[in-house]
């Protein structure tokens, strides 16, 4: 890309792709456009399209900027072969003059008359925002042609042989391509739904396991969530190429996949806000924008939306005597949030009942626009703007975070290209999210001191929603993060929290880590799973009405998990509770040991008071 003038470092060339963004501050080397130094129709931008190309059009955009308000309104477009000598477009007889923008962020499509063979094109603004100057972002349409003098090496083109459906879906054709699963892997598969958008859209889940419907005892709950912005839309062609591709590799007998789906229960949610996506499929890909199609129906932007337990949280552990007794986990949903009249998104409240009712250990949320895999907590302390605010499993995030970042194959590579104007390269394309930006009422946060779960964000790619040529590339990019993403949800502990007399699991009984300031809960079966990196670990697990129990667990580097059963014996109180409550005779052992537990306590408050009378009377004598 080149120009014929710049404004500054800041605006030059290289910042005249669509859709870039700008950093807060405006004069930096980061602005949001290539904006010309001078004001005249002399200036241009040039593209080098590399090998002779078929042009069609050009796209165009604004100046990205929160200070000021600069677009092209009309320009020309000229051809060369040689960078000499130029063709301008012609409509008839006549240079064809070219619709531009009316406002800095809206795309605006501009075909040529006749569809033209070149490699350089230019784009020549003709008149601009009568207050502002010559700025714009474009995106150059077009096809490459067979050409035997081009003096650069034939290279393959980039794609895929995996055999999927490569092409953007609507609501309509999604429904189709997840049926169609289904009926291809009857046995693994299953289809439901988790509740409906505000327009009446079902939020539907492929479910991809040996024994679909059902949780079967020790095995790990998962989830990919994609769409919770409609407008990006690589994440749910994305989650939709994974039910294809595991169907189609489970069929073949591919012993990764096998292992995946026979040792995992997988839940795929390929849209959480189908009506924003509907908004953004109907503009098209280069067309849609930054923000059409981002929000829900109603205007609510979701990954805002999510209950803000972090502050419930902290400032209970400011206000305590004791900070240590408050609950790191499981925090209950504040009851303002619960109201009819609160402004919670139908397809939050969706999201939030299904994460109640599956035990997720391990999730990550696939969003777009940027290059980066975050991970919580998302929302700062004291509302600072940035600040590096880690979990207690802060460790086992940057992990996760790591994994997913390391084998995708654009992050991975130190030779690519910033997205609009952060470097993530110097934070090995990971950071934590308040560091990033803060973000109150997250779902990863959420999910974390609502739930087991324990959940990323992963930023795909710089384009929210990429041409469909694009999407074999950016599946071959992200197919190995994704599966061994999903492999990760078998590290740490896992075991099963038993009743010693009954035998049967414990519920919500509650798993320990010591020095993990975060504890997590059995599932309805008694079954529990928790995430941690390889080490030597104490482990304590209780319940109400039950006695502690502790174990030592090590965790290797392997990746499956140790197995770590507890049993419990129920507190003589406890026993005592039962048996009134079913009008049974107690025994003479629960006798004998609820009297032995009378005697201890009376002899523990009798040390007490002699102590405390001890004190009071040796602080007499003294005074």
């Amino acid at each position: 890309m080149r120009a014929s003038s710049q404004e500054r470092m800041g605006l030059g060339p290289h910042r005249g792709r669509l859709n870039i963004q700008s950093g807060i501050e405006d004069g930096d080397q980061y602005d949001g456009a290539w904006c010309a130094a001078f004001k005249d129709q002399d200036q241009w931008l040039e593209v080098d399209a590399l090998h002779l190309t078929l042009f069609t059009g050009v796209i165009l955009q604004g100046r990205n900027s929160i200070w000021s308000w600069d677009w092209v309104e009309t320009y020309k477009v000229q051809l060369s072969n040689d960078t000499v000598e130029w063709q301008t477009c012609m409509n008839g007889t006549e240079e064809a003059i070219f619709e531009g923008n009316q406002n800095p962020e809206a795309p605006v499509l501009g075909l040529l008359p006749v569809p033209t063979v070149a490699r350089f094109i230019r784009i020549n603004p003709q008149t601009w925002y009568s207050n502002g100057t010559v700025c714009l972002r474009a995106e150059i349409l077009g096809c490459r042609v067979h050409d035997p003098t081009d003096p650069y090496p034939d290279q393959q083109e980039r794609g895929s042989r995996d055999k999927l459906d490569f092409r953007h879906h609507d609501y309509k054709e999604m429904r189709k391509l997840m049926k169609s699963v289904t009926e291809e892997c009857p046995d693994i598969t299953r289809i439901y739904t988790i509740g409906k958008s505000y327009t009446g859209l079902k939020l539907y889940v492929m479910e991809i396991s040996d024994n679909p419907g059902k949780h079967e005892l020790g095995e790990p709950e998962f989830r990919y969530v994609a769409g919770m912005h409609g407008n990006e839309a690589l994440g749910r062609e994305l989650v939709l190429n994974l039910m294809q591709y595991l169907c189609k590799e489970y069929k073949k007998g591919n012993q990764r996949v096998v292992r995946l789906v026979t040792e995992t229960r997988i839940h795929l949610l390929p849209s959480m806000n189908p009506d924003g996506h509907e908004v953004a499929y109907k503009k098209g890909s280069e067309l849609a924008g930054w923000a059409e199609g981002r929000y829900s129906y109603e205007g609510i932007d979701m990954n805002h939306n999510f209950p803000d337990l972090n502050n419930i949280m902290w400032d209970a552990q400011e206000t305590a005597a004791d900070p240590s007794k408050v609950s790191n986990h499981y925090i209950p949903i504040p009851e303002y949030y619960t109201q009819e009249d609160a402004m919670v998104a139908p397809e939050t409240r969706a999201v939030i009942s299904w994460m109640q009712d599956i035990p997720f250990v391990l999730s990550a949320n696939l969003h777009g626009g940027e290059l980066v895999v975050t991970y919580p907590f998302d929302c700062t302390r004291d509302w600072a703007p940035q600040e590096n605010t880690p979990t207690a499993d802060d460790a086992f995030f940057r992990w996760l975070a790591t994994v997913y970042a390391s084998t995708h194959l654009v992050l991975a590579n130190p030779d690519r290209r910033i997205c609009h104007y952060e470097d993530f390269q110097m934070h090995n394309n990971i950071i934590n999210g308040g560091a990033w930006h803060t973000v109150p009422g997250s779902m990863n946060d959420f999910s974390y001191l609502h739930t087991n779960c324990l959940e990323v964000t992963v930023e795909l790619s710089c384009d929210k929603f990429p041409h469909a040529s694009e999407l074999p590339v950016e599946w071959e990019n992200n197919k190995e993060s994704l599966l061994i993403y999903m492999e990760q949800v078998h590290r740490g502990i896992k075991g099963v929290i038993r009743d010693k007399s009954t035998k049967q699991g414990i519920e919500n009984a509650v798993v320990k880590v010591e020095d993990h300031d975060h504890d997590i809960r059995s599932a309805a079966d008694g079954d529990y799973w928790r995430l941690l990196n390889p080490g030597e670990y104490k482990v304590v697990v209780w319940a109400e009405g039950y006695f502690p129990s502790m174990r030592r667990c090590h965790v290797g580097l392997e990746p499956h998990p140790t197995i770590c059963d507890f049993v419990l014996t129920k507190t003589p109180i406890q026993r005592l509770k039962e048996l009134r409550a079913k009008g049974e005779k107690i025994p003479r052992d629960l006798q004998l040991r609820l009297r032995a537990l009378q005697m201890r306590k009376l002899r523990a408050s009798t040390k007490a008071i002699n102590r405390r009378r001890e004190s009071q009377t040796r602080q007499a004598r003294s005074s």
